[in-house]
């Protein structure tokens, strides 16, 4: 069903401020929870997050007290959405089985976008992160069974397989290498603009979470494994937000978050299957409708632009969770020993490639490694896996090989 959000009437912003009650939800039991009704939670925490912290950065650049003042609205009730939202995950889930939900959300969210981004070097980039996140999942689960005893699949319901993408010792790379070439933001599709702004907030939660949490472990394995996942979540940040075109200007910027939240908002209530949940996403959703046009009449008052000209005049088909077990093992068998060299990719691990590997590595063996190598002395040789495909790819395990991760 098309669906246009500049031509809702949505609640406005002034309208749209919660009492104390109403922002007590409950949340969601962990045990009988949908795995992806999770990862939508996970995922608009980020999205929500990232839009007050782009609301904060436009306030801090401007002296106009009345801009201020209309942001400050906004973000106010950004702030009581993000708190509903965050507040929906259960307080008992353990650090490690959020942060499995978290490799979850961007293992397939980022399949999602790849499969349906219009544009060719766009996708490549996502598809050369989602190999990395992937093999994060990997990780994690091996330390939780360890740490925590249970396995991995409980958390993930099957929908997404655990085991080994692109290994993790082979992620770090100089950090010119993590720079893409920026889209045009003027004649990029407008999917292309919401993908690109979508998964930087989703890997901007994920940076943000393990630079938080890592220090709170007392094992010394654990501490390190979040250490180095989290570096490597820098590199997806700065690889990321480099496809955006950073010439918009700030008006501009803020219309493109606030239609994302909208098409996100849309996109999870078409999805839900939680009832308690599906009518949050319906309520932000119309709040969201509230806050863009908010940022319109901001950029008629301030850049005398119509707003309706720098946007879609309807909603691209909804962004699905959904499982991508046959394409995740194709990137395994075709792209596993890809790196980056300036803007581009190759198959090839150049000069400063190797300077790098040898700099982070040299005396040491990284926590991804070891991990796997401490849950397969724990359990007579085997690591954690989970495969309903069918076994790993032989072309896959032999370019990990190369790569000295498996």
């Amino acid at each position: 069903m098309v669906f246009n959000p500049l031509a809702e009437k949505g609640i406005a912003p002034a309208d749209s401020i919660r009492s104390w009650q109403e922002l007590n939800v409950e949340p969601f039991d962990p045990d009988t929870v949908h795995p992806y009704t999770r990862c939508r939670v996970i995922v608009m925490n980020g999205i929500e997050v990232e839009a007050l912290s782009f609301s904060h950065q436009m306030a801090r650049h401007t002296n106009d007290t009345e801009l201020q003042r209309q942001l400050a609205l906004s973000r106010y009730v950004e702030n009581q959405q993000q708190k509903v939202v965050n507040w929906l995950l259960p307080g008992w889930s353990s650090v490690l089985e959020t942060t499995i939900a978290y490799e979850q959300v961007a293992t397939d969210l980022t399949s999602w976008v790849a499969r349906n981004e219009p544009d060719d070097y766009l996708r490549q980039a996502y598809e050369f992160g989602v190999l990395e996140d992937f093999d994060h999942l990997y990780r994690y689960a091996n330390l939780y069974e360890m740490i925590e005893h249970r396995k991995a699949e409980k958390l993930v319901d099957e929908l997404t397989e655990v085991m080994p993408g692109r290994p993790t010792r082979a992620h770090h790379r100089h950090p010119f290498d993590n720079v893409r070439e920026n889209m045009d933001g003027q004649t990029a599709a407008a999917l292309s603009k919401l993908h690109q702004l979508t998964i930087l907030s989703a890997e901007q939660q994920t940076l943000n979470f393990y630079n938080n949490v890592g220090p709170q472990y007392m094992e010394p394995i654990a501490r390190q494994l979040y250490q180095e996942i989290g570096m490597v979540e820098e590199e997806h940040v700065t690889h990321y937000e480099s496809l955006g075109d950073g010439s918009l200007s700030w008006f501009e910027q803020l219309l493109l978050h606030e239609y994302n939240e909208c098409y996100l908002y849309h996109s999870f209530f078409e999805q839900e299957v939680d009832p308690k949940i599906k009518a949050v996403w319906e309520l932000h959703l119309q709040m969201e409708i509230g806050q863009l046009h908010a940022a319109c009449d901001l950029v008629r008052t301030h850049e005398d632009r119509d707003p309706e000209a720098l946007l879609p005049t309807e909603l691209p088909d909804v962004l699905t969770f959904e499982p991508n077990k046959e394409y995740l093992r194709h990137l395994l068998d075709t792209q596993m020993d890809l790196t980056t060299l300036g803007t581009g990719y190759v198959g090839d691990q150049h000069e400063r490639f190797v300077a790098m590997q040898e700099r982070l590595h040299s005396g040491t063996t990284p926590a991804s490694d070891l991990v796997v190598e401490r849950h397969r002395e724990m359990s007579g040789g085997e690591d954690y896996r989970s495969m309903q495909a069918g076994p790993y790819p032989q072309d896959a395990a032999q370019r990990a090989e190369r790569l000295g991760g498996l």
